[in-house]
C-alpha cells in the first residue's frame, strides 16, 4: 500500500515537472487600444517617466513608493527606479529606444523576484486615431515555467495593461 502511494506521488511529480519543462522558454503579454488622438499627443505620456503617475496602474500599488529619476529627462536614456511595498516591489526601467512609432524599455525587477524583460509601446497612426500596443517580453526560467502551470501571466499582467491603456486613452483624448 505504501509503495503504491509513493509510486503515485512520484508519477504525479514527474508529470508536473514534464508539463512545466514543456512550457515555452519565453513569455509575451500584449494589449492594445485605439486612442482618438494623433501619436504626437499619446507619445509624451509614455516617453517621460514623470508622466506615468497619471496613467500607469503600477503607480498606485504603493502611495509611499520611493521613486528616483536619472539620466535623460525623457526619451532614450531616461531611467526610473522604484522601491515600494510587497505589491510594488523594487525595480528599474530605462528607455532604450524612443521614436514616434515605438518606445522600448529595459525593465528589471529586483523584488519580489528577479526578472529582466523588455517592454514596448507601439504607436500606429490610423487616420486621426492611434492604435497603441503595450507589450512585455522576457525569458521564462524553469521556476517561472512551473509557476505558469498554476498562474496565467497573460491574465495577471494583461488586466493591468488594459487599465493602463484605458487611463492613457482618457488622458490623450482630453
Amino acid at each position: 500500500m505504501l509503495t503504491t502511494v509513493v509510486v503515485i506521488v512520484v508519477v504525479v511529480i514527474l508529470a508536473f515537472l514534464g508539463v512545466a519543462a514543456s512550457r515555452s522558454d519565453t513569455f509575451r503579454v500584449q494589449r492594445s487600444t485605439s486612442v482618438n488622438a494623433p501619436p504626437a499627443k499619446v507619445f509624451p505620456y509614455i516617453n517621460d517617466f514623470h508622466r506615468w503617475e497619471a496613467w500607469s496602474p503600477y503607480e498606485k500599488l504603493d502611495p509611499a513608493m520611493k521613486k528616483t529619476y536619472s539620466g535623460a529627462s525623457s526619451g532614450k536614456g531616461a531611467v526610473y527606479e522604484w522601491s515600494g511595498n510587497n505589491k510594488a516591489g523594487e525595480g528599474r526601467m530605462e528607455i532604450t529606444d524612443a521614436a514616434p512609432e515605438k518606445i522600448q524599455i529595459k525593465l528589471d525587477f529586483f523584488k519580489p523576484f528577479r526578472a529582466n524583460n523588455l517592454a514596448e509601446f507601439a504607436l500606429e497612426p490610423r487616420g486621426g486615431t492611434t492604435y497603441v500596443t503595450w507589450s512585455i517580453d522576457g525569458p521564462r526560467p524553469f521556476i517561472a515555467k512551473a509557476m505558469s502551470v498554476f498562474i496565467n501571466m497573460d491574465r495577471l499582467v494583461g488586466k493591468d495593461f488594459e487599465v493602463g491603456l484605458a487611463n492613457l486613452k482618457r488622458l490623450a483624448e482630453q
